[in-house]
């Protein structure tokens, strides 16, 4: 009843808009009001006893009406909110403003508290910091309720700044423990960074593989490549196969390739005036392509028919209404997921699903795959489709990933080999931080008026940090008016993404439905671009492909609802 009035209220105001705007001959053309609130807050904490002032910007608002409503109670009619805290909890707010041609929306959440306490976030490597003597390591914290707040960094009780962020030197060797302490009326926070100062030789030498055994079909060549070399010094590498040494240089990747079918010892060694490192590599080269191609029959669904994989990045979505604490449970929850319609968040850059199917999809030169997102105009999310043909036969996806092309592959501002790499919080409701390997950081924004879950950082990853890698797309995020973001679609060939090319619909897809991409294996491509001229594939990966966010709408995340062979559907 409450409500019926209520509403009854805010419909009398907008048709006192619509009444006053029907009387303004002036007026040229009309447009929808837009809200913006500064820096994209959306939630905010508030002490006891304390006045909460929220002032919006608005565009195209000059004749609207406005109503501020709490828990479903209009509290406000003005276009600013002042709200006197009395009593501890969460609110959830929510206002309307409606001119004559349409309205906005927005929601909010006011949490009221006894104290504000600070909380430090910051990118800590697992065993602390390694850094040559005399550089610099630059330190910039996360602090929420960081308004206010007195800073004191310091090393051995000896305060060395009182700045935000700090960037540390030393001109001795030796492990230091800096401490970074922020303080507020209510209380503070603190955290201990532990630093090791070398010489440049004495600085460990590392790299990463993405894996050490290797399957391939005969004919075919791949690449093997180290990543994240760290403190080479100018080393040289390399590379001997079966024994025989085959390229020597600078170069951190070999093209592997051989007509002998069987297994296959390579071996990199990165050698420079400090140390060498060698590490052994297997590649078995399989049966030609073809050998282990599964047949369509009248009995086989177009559909996927099992999740082998699902490894999201951080996101609003990621431990969302589900807890999951194994690998094997998260291939679970994502597989139930599917099977009922419902879709899966890949959080952010670099979360991943690989699918399979109950038989091999040919390749026809045309569509032959199709998987679904909820795109609508302004609202894309693109994700970068990989596909592996089972070369050795074993049923399993471990075989060799083909990027399939996009309109943007060949672009200037697309990056190949990009790798984000997440730290978990060290507590619940904090951002997750992230470091890329082009230098850059961020963070993957908590989001509490909306997603409450303790962690963004999925919980079955029991590292302390972990790296994503894949192709890494220029965003298309643009904030159209203040508080208003919208995500333009790619032209084609990508998954999540509203493409007038590859959606093969004019569907508007307004309400955010499930709705196709389409794809072809003729654009799947090898490691340098050229075609791979696969004739089939059995495995399909979807991996998200930008870094970036919209400001209170969080990160881009790619979203699946399920992957299908295209050519049975479209007989």
């Amino acid at each position: 009843m409450k409500k019926t009035i209520l509403n009854g209220v805010l419909l009398l105001l907008c048709s006192m808009v619509l009444c006053l705007h029907s009387c303004d001959d002036d007026d040229v053309e009309a447009l929808p009001p837009t809200i913006g609130l500064e820096g994209d807050n959306v939630s905010f904490n508030v002490k006891i006893g304390k006045t909460l002032n929220i002032s919006p910007v608005y565009k195209f608002a000059e004749d609207a009406v406005f109503a501020w409503k709490i828990d479903g109670k209009i509290v406000s009619t003005s276009p600013a909110l002042e709200y006197e805290a009395k009593e501890l909890g969460d609110k959830f707010l929510t206002l309307d403003v409606v001119n004559s041609v349409g309205s906005a929306f927005l929601e909010m959440k006011i949490s009221i508290v006894d104290l504000i306490l600070p909380k430090i976030s910051i990118n800590i490597p697992e065993n602390g910091f390694t850094i040559v003597k005399g550089s610099n390591l630059d330190l910039k914290p996360n602090v929420e309720n960081g308004d206010n707040s007195t800073y004191s960094w310091s090393i051995d009780g000896q305060e060395k700044a009182t700045t935000k962020d700090y960037s540390f030197s030393s001109a001795e060797v030796g492990d230091f423990t800096l401490t970074i302490k922020v303080t507020n009326e209510d209380g503070s926070d603190q955290i201990s960074i532990p630093i090791k100062v070398c010489n440049a030789e004495d600085l460990p030498f590392s790299w990463v593989f993405d894996q050490t055994e290797y399957n391939m079909s005969k004919g075919r060549t791949i690449r093997l490549k180290a990543y994240d070399i760290s403190n080479a010094f100018g080393g040289e590498f390399i590379w001997t196969v079966d024994g025989k040494e085959e390229q020597k240089g600078e170069l951190d990747w070999y093209a592997f390739s051989s007509s002998e079918q069987g297994k296959h010892t390579v071996s990199v060694t990165m050698k420079n005036d400090f140390a060498q490192v060698t590490q052994n590599l297997i590649v078995n080269v399989c049966a030609p392509e073809g050998t282990y191609k599964r047949q369509a029959s009248s009995a086989i669904s177009s559909s996927w028919n099992k999740v082998y994989s699902f490894l999201p990045a951080p996101g609003q979505f990621v431990n969302e209404n589900y807890n999951v604490y194994t690998n094997e449970e998260a291939v679970q929850y994502a597989e139930e997921r599917l099977q009922i319609g419902g879709y899966v968040s890949l959080g952010g850059f670099g979360g991943s699903i690989v699918l399979g199917f109950d038989h091999s999809i040919e390749n026809d030169g045309d569509y032959n795959i199709q998987i679904k997102g909820n795109s609508f105009k302004g609202s894309s999310e693109p994700g970068i489709v990989w596909v592996m043909q089972d070369e050795n036969g074993d049923g399993l996806p471990n075989d060799t990933w083909y990027e399939l092309k996009g309109s943007d592959t060949e672009s200037s501002s697309t990056i190949k080999d990009y790798a984000v790499t997440y730290y978990k919080p060290k507590s619940p409701g904090l951002p997750v931080q992230w470091t890329d390997n082009q230098g850059n950081n961020g963070c993957v924004d908590y989001l509490g008026s909306f997603h409450t879950q303790d962690y963004y950082y999925p919980l079955w990853v029991e590292t302390e940090s972990y790296t994503l890698r894949g192709t890494r797309l220029e965003a298309k995020t643009k904030e159209v008016s203040p508080g208003y973001w919208e995500n333009d679609e790619f032209e084609w060939g990508y998954v999540d993404n509203y493409s007038s090319v590859d959606r093969l619909t004019n569907d508007d897809n307004q309400y955010a439905g499930a709705n196709g991409n389409h794809f072809k294996i003729s654009n799947a491509i090898k490691y340098d671009g050229s075609p791979a001229n696969l004739k089939y594939i059995d495995f399909v990966k979807v991996v998200v492909g930008v870094n970036t966010k919209a400001g209170w709408l969080g990160e881009m995340s790619t979203e699946v609802f399920g992957v299908n062979d295209f050519n049975l559907i479209k007989k």
